[in-house]
């Protein structure tokens, strides 16, 4: 397989994991409250890449653990609690959607602090995404009184969290194995998330069936949707590029609208145009 087939095929084989990583938030909400699950999905995670990567962790030169620690912080530790706090009002096919905002934020702060050179298309297709966002947000507000939308700004806030992460690791850490990034991480992450989990009130609800229920809809997010998937996700960004790498996102509310849809999940006309207004402006910021 060469390196173009090769990209593709991480591409759409991330687009599966992360699409369906929504739905598996919401069903691990049904037993665990958000922080619970935000650190539950980093333990996993981290034990896992521990268990694999452990001896890649000297490879990382003294010099680049600050870049570890910022790049941990903002690729999974804060998203992870964003999400899973914003699923507690708003769908997962929400969710997702509003993720796809993902490169343009890219774009936005390659541009103003990475010195990423852009043509006119590619502003004219983050102007067009916002309002496309902006329509999602707005019209899913109108029709669904029940859900408060507000907890929409948290998603966007996570997509920016996602767009320094892999210019960061595009500038910094493109010299180290995917495996060493990762497992550097969540070495880092592992104590602050049980830090959370421990005054959490964990302990009390570990009994209730439907705490276990979700514990493991976690185990499979942390594992795969998490460890193995960041794994996949640096060696994308090196082989390619941090858009590149990014426009996953067109993909991800793809997957993530079916899941919803066998959830019983479902967009008003108009959310569906915002949304689709949004995948136009993604191409559009994404273009060479």
């Amino acid at each position: 397989m060469n390196s173009k087939q090769t990209k593709w095929f991480f591409l759409l084989l991330l687009a599966l994991i992360w699409g369906s990583s929504f739905i598996l938030i919401k069903r691990g909400l049904v037993g665990l409250t958000p922080f619970q699950l935000g650190s539950l999905r980093i333990i996993f995670a981290a034990v896992f890449l521990l268990a694999i990567g452990f001896k890649t962790l000297p490879n990382i030169p003294q010099g680049k653990w600050k870049y570890i620690a910022v790049t941990s912080l903002f690729g999974t530790f804060i998203p992870a609690f964003l999400f899973s706090i914003a699923e507690t009002q708003i769908d997962s096919s929400i969710s997702a959607i509003l993720n796809s905002l993902t490169p343009l934020n890219t774009l936005i702060l390659g541009i103003l602090a990475f010195g990423l050179n852009f043509k006119r298309s590619q502003v004219f297709g983050v102007i067009i995404g916002l309002v496309g966002s902006l329509l999602l947000i707005f019209n899913g507000a109108l029709h669904h009184p029940e859900q408060n939308y507000y907890y929409a700004i948290l998603v966007i806030i996570a997509s920016i969290c996602y767009a320094i992460n892999v210019n960061l690791i595009k500038k910094y850490l493109s010299d180290l194995s995917p495996l060493t990034i990762s497992t550097g991480n969540f070495a880092v992450m592992l104590l602050p998330a049980c830090l959370i989990l421990y005054f959490s009130g964990f302990s009390d609800i570990l009994i209730l069936e439907k705490t276990q229920h979700s514990i493991l809809f976690i185990l499979i997010l942390g594992v795969v949707g998490t460890g193995i998937a960041n794994i996949i996700f640096f060696k994308l960004i090196q082989i390619s590029s941090p858009v590149f790498a990014t426009s996953v996102t067109y993909l991800i509310p793809i997957v993530a609208f079916f899941w919803g849809l066998l959830d019983n999940e479902m967009l008003t006309p108009i959310q569906f145009f915002g949304a689709f207004i949004i995948l136009i402006g993604v191409y559009l910021s994404a273009k060479k």
